[in-house]
């Protein structure tokens, strides 16, 4: 048995969409995960990256159990999240966090930043009122804010502010596990720098275990560890960042490397950014086969007939792709 952290198997979330109530046709089922496995060690920083609508912002919701699976296994430190009690899985809740994409709106406009803060304390109610109002002003100047800022409101912050608070809300009930679905997209480049150096800095002091979601392989190259490329539901590459960048198998995964802007202008033309073809098929009737087959440029005719298997090729380094079939 795996000695991981955190241990997700065969995970599998399939959506009902197109139910007729008139004739009771039975629905078709969009596949948002589709059978995805993964292990994460204590401490350490997982990245999943893909195009939007791909099954990363549902693979995080199924880890926390948000939202309830199909099918599959998510398990923190050997207990399976997702068959657990009420009453237990209220307990591991307090160990597992989520910082939303959008800061401003992940915040309750009528209190106070502070209120804000220390209202996961009261919810899991631990501690009074003083000892919460305490912790949270704490927690302001570990994430870089000052305790005059706990009376302020959310629409008095600027957006790296806000992301701040957010990020000294997941953290007051001292969790394991923080999952960060696109924490700084919506944020200035220069405060991105800034939120990826403090995050950096909190997984050190608290021995923080992160799973990071963003679209953005430059931010993933910075603060992950490992490296989880998904695609229609599925991870077709996952590999050490460092090992996935330096050297990518999956056709896909090379398509998103070259398409990472460059500083300057004219070292890359748009005939370089990726070489992919067509759309993202719909993830209701995802192709036969290999997901990806029908933009991938070098396609065979196995791609359309079979399903690649996530298969280890070197040490830690997984790939779904029948060019690397031995």
């Amino acid at each position: 048995m795996s000695s991981a952290f955190l241990e997700v198997r065969d995970l599998v979330k399939h959506f009902p969409v197109g139910r007729s109530r008139l004739f009771q046709a039975k629905p078709d089922m969009l596949k948002a995960v589709d059978g995805i496995s993964f292990d994460l060690p204590q401490s350490r920083t997982l990245g999943l990256v893909g195009e939007s609508g791909c099954g990363k912002s549902t693979t995080a919701r199924l880890v926390l159990r948000l939202i309830e699976p199909s099918n599959g296994e998510v398990r923190l430190e050997g207990v399976d999240i997702l068959r657990a009690p009420a009453d237990e899985l209220q307990r591991m809740r307090r160990e597992m966090q989520l910082v939303f994409q959008d800061p401003l709106s992940s915040l309750n406009p009528r209190m106070s930043v502070g209120v804000n803060i220390a209202e996961p304390l009261r919810f899991h109610r631990l501690g009074d009122r003083a000892e919460r109002s305490e912790k949270a002003r704490e927690l302001l100047e570990v994430v870089g804010l000052k305790q005059r800022d706990y009376d302020r409101y959310p629409h008095e912050m600027s957006g790296g502010q806000c992301q701040r608070v957010a990020i000294a809300r997941a953290l007051i009930l001292r969790p394991k596990l923080v999952i960060f679905d696109e924490p700084v997209s919506a944020l200035d480049v220069s405060i991105q720098a800034q939120i990826l150096s403090l995050l950096l800095q909190l997984q050190r002091d608290f021995a923080l275990t992160y799973i990071f979601i963003s679209h953005d392989l430059s931010v993933i190259k910075r603060v992950c560890d490992t490296t989880a490329v998904m695609y229609l539901g599925k991870i077709v590459e996952l590999a050490s960042s460092e090992e996935l960048y330096r050297r990518p198998l999956h056709p896909y995964t090379q398509a998103l490397l070259q398409a990472i802007p460059l500083p300057d202008p004219k070292a890359k033309r748009a005939g370089d950014l990726g070489g992919l073809e067509g759309d993202v098929p719909s993830p209701i009737r995802p192709p036969s086969g290999c997901r990806f087959h029908t933009r991938c440029p070098h396609r065979m005719p196995v791609c359309s007939e079979r399903e690649p298997e996530l298969k280890e090729l070197a040490s830690g380094h997984q790939v779904a792709c029948f060019l690397h079939d031995s």
